[in-house]
């Protein structure tokens, strides 16, 4: 299957000044073209949104919210489609495309739900001189950023509270994976969303994501991707004041203690390091086992590795896909090769998969006595590689879980409630999961150090797309 998508700009579909091709990372094959923009066509874009910005953010809520549900029945009449636009795009398992398609309909339904809780918020005025209200409206048109490795998950986070609080949006896809989101610009077209609403251009990274993040129009820069990213959009940005919404980076901790459902903490580990192949900015990226319990650990997490089916095939129970280009599985290597010339042992994995000649598979991988001079230990690996230490005392895990610059995502496995509750005050990340793991629409997603600034979901999220503004008026015959 080879698809041909055109970016959606102003309320129609654009050819561009050019096309790609779009490669399947499970067998290397193109699957798909899209048109990409320059730099001009971008602030088009941004003109266009700009121009909308008047129009839709007076719009009623009831409206706004009319055309969020309208869209969210088309997205549904479109399922099957957006699921294979990821499917061949990530080469990701088809049963896993559903979570990520989901998450945009999820999200239409919360921000539809949220916008129509906002009410005008009073102030006392102490003296009685004055009427005091807060008002929120529409911080003006939003660009935002999405990384490549959830394409529909990714820009849900971003069109919901775009779509309810008023703000025209501009959506840049990653290159790598663009051709579910601009299956959705094809969706918005057809059903009409007035012009300039969203928008969805894609094309080279520094071309045209500059060319946005410099431009005065934007009001929130908002980005899902690395630490480093982030920063080169700051300073970009720098051209005017913007507000940003950034989730980045990750370097997930889990502290694994003598009284763990150890059971469990093997499940929730290998899911999350394997299901999208480890590309997940939240998964585990270095785990610490008490020494009591690690060789009960390692043999549950083996049996369990040794399970993963790995695979492309649309008909069959494939558990994890590719990785998603060859630089990304070079760089995977490289980090296990690293860990090993620094100490570490590998139980399982490493490499190719023997059963599969082509495509970017990684082997689903256990490294045992991972050494913190290891550069896997500092950096996120992104890949399908558990990375285990053990550990005995409780202080000084605390204080390598913390050792890093990033602050997004950890995990705590114990019995003693006692001791969780006071761990996960002590551990310096804007995620403490405790005995499990949870991620909805409705929960805040957000890191702390470098990790990212702003809120992803719930309704702090949608705060964002919004400034206040307060009206006071003189009471009686006006007061100074």
């Amino acid at each position: 299957m080879t698809l041909s998508k055109k970016m959606y700009i102003n309320g129609t579909l654009h050819s561009g000044h050019a096309s790609v091709s779009i490669i399947n990372p499970a067998n290397d094959e193109a699957v798909g073209e899209v048109s990409v923009a320059d730099g001009a066509l971008a602030l088009e874009a941004l003109e266009a949104a700009d121009a909308a910005y008047d129009s839709w953010s007076s719009t009623s809520i009831s409206d706004r919210v009319e055309w969020m549900m309208k869209l969210k029945a088309a997205l549904k009449e479109n399922e099957t489609h957006l699921r294979e636009c990821i499917h061949l795009e990530m080469g990701k398992s088809w049963a896993s495309t559903q979570g990520d398609f989901e998450m945009l309909l999820d999200s239409l339904d919360f921000f539809a739900s949220d916008i129509q809780k906002q009410a005008v918020e009073t102030l006392e005025d102490k003296e009685g001189t004055h009427s005091h209200v807060l008002v929120r409206e529409s911080v003006g048109v939003v660009a935002a950023f999405l990384a490549w490795n959830f394409p529909l998950l990714n820009l849900a986070y971003k069109l919901g509270p775009a779509l309810a609080s008023g703000c025209p949006i501009v959506v840049k896809p990653s290159l790598k994976t663009p051709l579910s989101a601009l299956a959705v610009g094809e969706i918005c077209q057809q059903i009409g969303l007035p012009p300039g609403v969203v928008n969805i251009v894609c094309g080279p990274d520094q071309e045209i994501g500059d060319a946005i993040s410099s431009s005065p129009i934007p009001a929130l820069l908002t980005l899902i991707g690395s630490t480093e990213t982030g920063k080169h959009v700051m300073q970009q940005g720098a051209t005017s004041i913007k507000r940003y919404s950034m989730e980045l980076g990750g370097n997930a901790p889990v502290l694994i203690f003598d009284d763990a459902d150890v059971e469990l903490a093997a499940d929730i580990v290998c899911v999350l390091k394997f299901e999208n192949a480890g590309q997940i900015c939240v998964a585990p990226n270095r785990v610490f086992v008490h020494s009591d319990v690690a060789e009960t650990f390692y043999q549950k997490v083996l049996a369990r590795t040794q399970a993963v089916k790995v695979g492309f095939n649309r008909n069959e129970a494939i558990d994890m896909g590719p990785v998603i280009d060859q630089q990304a599985w070079q760089r995977i290597d490289g980090l296990v090769n690293d860990a090993v010339a620094k100490g570490a042992e590998v139980l399982i994995g490493s490499g190719r998969p023997a059963h599969l000649a082509k495509g970017a598979f990684y082997a689903p991988t256990v490294l045992k006595d991972v050494t913190r001079d290891a550069k896997i230990y500092r950096e996120e690996v992104f890949g399908p590689v558990i990375s285990i230490l053990s550990f005995d005392d409780e202080a000084q895990v605390v204080q390598d879980a913390n050792d890093t610059d990033a602050g997004l995502s950890s995990f705590i496995f114990t019995a003693d409630e006692e001791r969780a509750q006071r761990i996960a005050k002590r551990l310096r990340f804007g995620e403490v999961h405790v005995n499990g793991v949870k991620y909805a629409i409705h929960l805040p997603h957000c890191g702390v150090k470098q990790s990212g600034v702003g809120v992803d979901c719930s309704h702090l999220s949608l705060e964002e797309y919004f400034t206040v503004k307060r009206i006071s008026t003189a009471l009686g015959k006006g007061q100074a």
